[in-house]
């Protein structure tokens, strides 16, 4: 799946997410905030300008969210603007619950933020033998590869498949190849390989 599926899945199964800034003492605090629209552009969500929300969003231009739902979920974490008012409107249209909670004009208290520069990552386990994992991209941003893979000092003793949760490390070939995708990143194979072949990125 691309970027765009997953923020599909984020905005019209998911919707609700945790969202984490910091406080004027630099603590963290989270909230729940539901995420209304999404395009190639990145996802929009929205609050009031007279909460403390608000002004963390301001001062801070950061976010890092989590959101879960059927044994599947999405993290993301990156950079925010405000929009304004711009798809306010879209968001009340498309979110008609929003007319109950902010009838008539006073939905002018409201801004729009736009999450425009993020990596995450989508995480399924809704089927526990096929775990499933996906790289998300918004905007101008290089999402670095994280997890577990085997080098070139690699025996192919197959011990690291052997021990693997999912069963994803193809050894059929030397080096073996972890496949990413359905990695738990659980850092058994590294545990057990005799060679030190397997190394955390």
């Amino acid at each position: 799946m691309t970027s765009l599926n997953y923020l599909e899945i984020l905005v019209e199964d998911i919707h609700s997410t945790v969202i984490a800034t910091t406080d004027k003492d630099g603590k963290p605090v989270t909230r729940v905030i539901d995420m209304m629209l999404y395009d190639e552009n990145g996802v929009y969500f929205l609050t009031a300008k007279g909460k403390e929300f608000y002004r963390q969003l301001m001062d801070q231009g950061y976010i890092s969210l989590s959101s879960i739902k059927d044994k599947r979920s999405i993290s993301l974490r990156g950079k925010i603007k405000n929009i304004g008012h711009e798809k306010l409107d879209e968001i009340f249209e498309k979110n008609t619950y929003m007319q109950g909670i902010y009838p008539g004009d006073t939905r002018s208290v409201l801004e729009v933020f736009q999450l425009y520069e993020a990596t995450g990552e989508f995480f399924d386990i809704s089927d526990p033998n096929n775990v499933t994992r996906g790289s998300i991209i918004i905007g101008k941003t290089v999402q670095k590869q994280t997890g577990y893979f085997i080098n070139n000092t690699c025996i192919g003793c197959g011990k690291c498949q052997s021990v693997c949760p999912q069963r994803c490390i193809d050894i059929s070939m030397t080096p073996a190849v972890i496949s990413q995708s359905h990695c738990l990143h659980c850092g058994r194979c590294k545990e057990v390989c005799p060679a030190g072949a397997v190394e955390y990125r």
